[in-house]
């Protein structure tokens, strides 16, 4: 398993994993709570108001009937008509009242539903009511005596008893349904403290893991930062080695050509010098007339100046005696005109007026980046002309040789794989100073070297 594009071993996937589950696992755990708590304070809401509008309909139905019972008592005992109005409609909504109770406890099961047997004593009292009324209405007089007045008093005993009894148990219900209520309620409270202690604790863990992981990354970042720097100390220190032992090899290099050519100049110059003048005496000495001689004779000395004018070529690669005899800029004007003679080039030049006494390492080293950027024209260029400019500012040497050739492949910036192009930049680098090649919008190249003079001339001349 790979996070953030790092490996994780068996005990970081859990460490990784473990969170999200589990506060997966404590939101799915808490919703069904909560559906189940919501469920069960519905069910005890609608239990309450069950019993509620049963203990309505109870009263509203009591009232009906005692309404009822005590405006008949009082139309039989005065006998004046407005008792009858509250009669009648109280008789008229006794049916209906009964029917809310029935309605009422139709939910219950068992002992708990006697709206059966109110409705059966409510049957007989209205029957009694009706009889009553009846009977007086036939006899045409008040019946005064006590049977007449109370005969419904023995079935109204019965429906205030049985009422009272279901109000007493309804009384009862509605105190459980509130107790069930208040314990759901309770119940739901804790419910809903557990899982907000729950979910701070696992925010807290969540944090504590994020911060952890952030002290990890930022730990990791710290020691990738120091190993990144102790990389470029080393990379620094290990490319100015590489430069030294580069400079150092150079100047090694320039010692040794220029030690071989003094003495490819003293020896092997007096030796071929010496042969052509041994040659001249004898062909003095020893007149002939066979032409097979004089032509032997012709081509020794051919060969023999053949060699001085070797000998001379590679004496002016190896070290140009004109860099030691005439200075810098007599060296680079010779090399430039060479190079344009080769390849029949339009060749245009610029120098200062004067030149100033050059340090030999660096007129050295100056005089091999303009030989190899001449070579690198001879080779690659394919140019009908190139231009050599000199210039000194007031602190900087300044060496710019450019053609109007097939000019130098685009690379990446700093990017350079031509060994000679490594070598001029390596040169000039060497002596402090910034070198660059660029392909100009009208097409060649150019090259460019820029020297603080107080690396380029002697000392006593800065």
């Amino acid at each position: 398993m790979k996070i953030f594009g790092e490996e994780l071993g068996r005990l970081g996937r859990w460490y990784v994993a473990l969170p999200p589950l589990l506060l997966l696992s404590f939101l799915v755990g808490l919703f069904l709570l909560a559906i189940a708590g919501q469920t069960r304070l519905e069910a005890a809401n609608e239990r309450v108001r069950a019993s509620q509008v049963r203990e309505q309909s109870l009263t509203e139905y009591l009232a009906l009937v005692t309404g009822a019972e005590t405006a008949q008592r009082g139309y039989l005992l005065t006998d004046e008509n407005e008792y009858l109005k509250p009669y009648t409609a109280d008789f008229n909504a006794i049916e209906q009242a009964t029917d809310r109770v029935h309605e009422a406890y139709a939910t219950l099961k068992g002992p708990a539903d006697r709206s059966g047997e109110l409705r059966q004593l409510t049957d007989e009292k209205l029957h009694e009511l009706q009889q009553t009324l009846a009977s007086y209405a036939r006899r045409g007089e008040r019946p005064f005596d006590a049977h007449s007045i109370d005969g419904g008093k023995v079935t109204m005993d019965k429906i205030l008893q049985l009422v009272g009894e279901m109000r007493t148990a309804e009384s009862s219900e509605l105190s459980l349904a509130m107790q069930r209520w208040r314990e759901d309620l309770l119940w739901s409270r804790w419910f809903t403290l557990l899982g907000a202690a729950l979910n701070i604790g696992l925010v807290l863990l969540a944090m504590r893991l994020v911060y952890s992981e952030m002290r990890r990354r930022a730990a990791q970042a710290t020691a990738l930062r120091d190993q990144k720097q102790e990389l470029e100390r080393e990379v620094a220190a290990r490319t100015s080695d590489l430069m030294s032992l580069s400079t150092h090899l150079q100047e090694v290099s320039e010692q040794e050509k220029s030690a071989l050519s003094r003495e490819l100049h003293d020896e092997l110059g007096g030796l071929l010098v010496a042969a052509r003048m041994d040659l001249s005496w004898l062909q003095q000495r020893l007149p002939t007339n066979d032409p097979s001689i004089e032509q032997r004779f012709k081509r020794i000395h051919e060969s023999l100046s053949a060699g001085v004018d070797l000998k001379r070529r590679v004496v002016e690669e190896l070290r140009p005696t004109l860099l030691d005899n005439m200075g810098l800029f007599a060296a680079l004007r010779w090399q430039f005109k060479e190079t344009c003679r080769r390849t029949g080039m339009k060749c245009v030049e610029s120098f200062p007026d004067q030149e100033p006494k050059f340090d030999p390492l660096a007129a050295i080293g100056i005089f091999r980046v303009g030989q190899e950027a001449l070579t690198n024209i001879l080779k690659h260029a394919n140019a009908s002309s190139a231009h050599l400019s000199v210039e000194i500012d007031a602190d900087s040497f300044i060496l710019r040789i450019s053609d109007d050739g097939k000019g130098i492949t685009p690379r990446r910036p700093g990017m350079i794989v031509s060994h000679g192009l490594a070598s001029m930049r390596h040169r000039v680098n060497a002596l402090g100073g910034v070198w660059s090649v660029s392909k100009p919008e009208g097409g060649g190249t150019t090259v460019t070297a820029v020297i603080p003079l107080e690396r380029a001339l002697l000392a006593e001349t800065v």
